[in-house]
């Protein structure tokens, strides 16, 4: 029996409509591409173990629970975010520093995280990661001083996207990174009520501790991953601060944007220089040459930004045409985007079957609907489903596109894909309100 071209099992036939292998439900539309010329399984672990005939299969719902809980820390605080500044004597604005230091540390984290992996295997980040988050939950629920809730989400942000970029790596299909990818969007979706709940029944505190969820899927995960490195090669240090200083930068573009963006460019440009000199260093350079993989990336950040946007734009807009409370509105929200995230577990597993060009313009063409449609309508409905259209496309598009991506790049290089891949999508996430509040501005 012939061997497939990764060398992990018989070919699969061909597939004469996308040019891919059939999926069989382990293999995520795998195959060659022929506008890449090569071929990377979507289904290797990250880790670069391989899984075997004795290897134990990691089931999708712990990788899910293990990632979804980061979007607690995104939402989760909007409701609350009075309380704590009551309790703390300070003022909301001054609280939500909180938020940002969460934003930073995803940013920041999904990058640096994915490197651990890759230079020391999937058990060894894992502990680092659960080990920051359980940190930053300590910090939040017994220290009830700013510094230390600043700190605290700082510490659990850089730990649950860290968590979340291994999670992703170590999906075996497009099934499973729909999952994983639509669990982000749901627990997203109802953070802002479930916080409030918590809140309500404990404290603020517990509800700024609840990104910690995800050390339960951790637990479960991290005795079913092998401690073997993708990278042989030296860690690169100085890669890795340039990257960081590139985040840190780009984060802070739609709050100070002529600083911050000559900072950018600054910073983007050494790190070029650098990657020329270490073309395997932190930041790899067979993965910021793909094609595939950039396009992947670009629009992912482009639905991001959308879905992100449309998610401050409309209830502002439901509050001009409406005579409805700021809790109703609220309420009113969740449904377009518990839709968009359930429904894209659907879209990403079968974009495996259906193929990438088809997949790529109906979401693309989501996302146009959801801006045209919030740009012209007053009616309550309507903008809800403009919302719920945007859901769809950026929550579909990130587990979509994270499939395209890694398989576009070799094998041991996935979790860095995946890692920057997911930090295009967290810029678009930030990008989108700022670009929102410039336009109302106007």
């Amino acid at each position: 029996m012939s061997e497939s071209p990764a060398g992990r099992g018989p070919a699969r036939p061909a597939d004469a409509d996308t040019g891919t292998y059939a999926d069989t439900g382990t293999y995520a539309d795998t195959g060659t591409h022929a506008d890449t010329g090569t071929h990377a399984d979507a289904g290797t672990y990250a880790d670069a173990d391989p899984p075997g005939p004795g290897a134990p299969r990691i089931p999708t719902p712990w990788l899910g629970l293990m990632a979804g809980p980061l979007s607690f820390g995104i939402a989760g605080p909007a409701l609350v975010l009075d309380d704590i500044a009551r309790d703390l004597s300070t003022t909301t604005g001054t609280v939500t520093w909180g938020v940002t230091a969460f934003g930073w540390g995803i940013a920041v984290g999904t990058p640096l995280m994915a490197g651990l992996l890759r230079h020391r295997g999937a058990r060894a980040a894992l502990g680092a990661c659960g080990t920051l988050v359980l940190l930053g939950a300590l910090l939040v629920l017994t220290v009830p001083v700013l510094p230390a809730v600043i700190t605290g989400c700082a510490l659990q942000a850089l730990g649950t996207a860290g968590l979340t970029s291994i999670a992703m790596s170590l999906t075996d299909s497009a099934r499973s990174m729909g999952f994983v990818t639509a669990s982000l969007a749901v627990v997203g979706s109802t953070a802002p009520l479930a916080g409030s709940l918590v809140n309500d029944a404990l404290t603020w505190q517990a509800t700024l501790a609840l990104p910690a969820l995800s050390l339960i899927g951790l637990l479960v995960v991290i005795g079913r991953v092998s401690t073997r490195p993708a990278s042989t090669a030296a860690f690169d240090g100085l890669g890795a601060v340039l990257l960081t200083a590139v985040v840190t930068a780009l984060v802070l573009v739609p709050h100070h944007p002529p600083v911050a963006g000559l900072l950018s460019v600054l910073v983007i440009a050494a790190l070029v220089r650098h990657l020329r000199r270490r073309p395997q260093g932190f930041v790899p350079a067979v993965v910021v040459r793909s094609p595939v993989f950039l396009i992947s990336s670009a629009l992912a950040f482009l639905l991001a930004a959308v879905n992100f946007g449309l998610m401050f734009a409309v209830p502002d807009a439901l509050a001009d045409h409406t005579a409805w409370s700021s809790g109703g509105i609220g309420v009113a929200m969740v449904w377009p985007l518990v839709l968009g995230g359930a429904l894209s577990w659907v879209v990403v597993a079968l974009s495996a079957k259906v193929g990438r060009r088809p997949v790529v313009i109906a979401l693309v063409a989501l996302s146009v609907a959801g801006v045209v449609l919030a740009s012209v309508s007053a009616v309550a409905v309507l903008l809800l489903v403009a919302q719920a259209l945007a859901s769809i496309a950026a929550a579909s598009g990130q587990g979509v596109f994270a499939v395209h991506s890694t398989q576009a790049v070799p094998d041991e290089e996935r979790p860095a894909a995946i890692g920057l891949f997911n930090l295009c999508y967290l810029l678009g996430a930030a990008f989108g309100p700022a670009v929102v509040s410039l336009l109302q501005d106007l």
